[in-house]
């Protein structure tokens, strides 16, 4: 049925008038016939009957209004729950640990009345979230992609490259270091539990692996973020790797270690997936506050070759 039909229908039935109608819709009186004739073609019924003073409805006119009220109320609505700017903007930051999710927040604070869904696709890879973004599922995820793996119809900006830190114990040899160099870093296990085949943090720890002559391991069962602290404060051997703005807590007694990276600073090259064209005005606030306010590296940086150019 015609959306702007049935909007005619409805302006003649409430003015009286098919030049009444006319002139409130902005369009001839030609075009009002022209739009009834076939609304009634399509229902096979009449809907109006023209008199010496206007037109009337019919009885089943009078039947169809109502109905036809309701329809277009609900496109109506149906418009506007898509239309940029009347929703939430939905946003993936894959892990509420992480630089995304703190850079969002950032944004958030910055603009309290900007209206956000934040959700996690935690076990989506990037090529999922691509598709999640496309299909409409969220509107933008933060993601580590290649340049030739970003899909047609998706719009790839790298605006938050996350610092990566070594974490360890107290008695780990590089506890005392107030800053390392990746190559520090060469004969240290470094245990990541929880990477997964297939996912880009896993091409990205390949790649600083292979770049700087690294032993990164996810061996054994991944018991969570609580147990990875424990195991670093009772070991003098394991050290992990965190994004500097990564928020984990752990016990004071553990007395673990932050220790910066540079010479080169090693970092995740967070990238904004969203929809080619998508004009959300919170979407475009939140790229123009993401190229101003993220973390900077003093000391030169790395990221994977494949990685989307800055």
């Amino acid at each position: 049925m015609d959306v702007e039909a049935l909007r005619t229908f409805l302006t003649v039935a409430d003015t009286g008038q098919f030049q009444a109608a006319a002139d409130e819709l902005g369009i001839s009186q030609q075009a009002v016939s022209k739009r009834i004739a076939a609304l009634e073609r399509h229902i096979e019924v009449t809907l109006l009957i023209r008199t010496s003073r206007g037109s009337r409805l019919s009885v089943d006119g009078q039947v169809f209004l109502p109905h036809a009220k309701k329809v277009l109320a609900t496109i109506e609505q149906a418009e506007q729950a898509v239309r940029p700017g009347s929703r939430p903007l939905r946003v993936d930051v894959l892990n509420r640990r992480i630089a995304p999710a703190q850079a969002v927040y950032g944004f958030y604070r910055s603009h309290p009345e900007t209206d956000l869904d934040v959700v996690t696709l935690s076990m989506e890879n990037a090529a999922q979230a691509a598709q999640a973004v496309l299909e409409g599922t969220v509107d933008a995820s933060f993601r580590a992609l290649a340049t030739d793996q970003v899909p047609a119809g998706i719009s790839a900006e790298r605006l938050l490259d996350a610092p990566l830190q070594l974490l360890v114990g107290p008695r780990h040899p590089l506890a005392g270091a107030p800053q390392v160099s990746p190559a520090d870093l060469a004969g240290h296990r470094i245990w990541i539990p929880g990477i997964r085949q297939g996912t880009e943090w896993a091409a990205f720890y390949q790649a600083l692996s292979e770049a700087f002559g690294l032993s990164i391991d996810a061996l054994g069962p991944n018991f969570g973020d609580e147990a990875l602290m424990d195991a670093l404060a009772d070991s003098a051997l394991l050290a992990t790797l965190i994004g500097n703005g990564d928020r984990y807590l752990w016990p004071q007694q553990h007395d673990l270690r932050r220790i910066p990276l540079h010479d080169p600073t090693p970092v995740y090259p967070h990238v904004l997936l969203f929809r080619s064209g998508d004009q959300h005005p919170v979407l475009n606030a939140l790229r123009n506050h993401l190229r101003t306010a993220g973390p900077r590296t003093r000391h030169g940086r790395w990221a994977p070759d494949w990685a989307v150019v800055l």
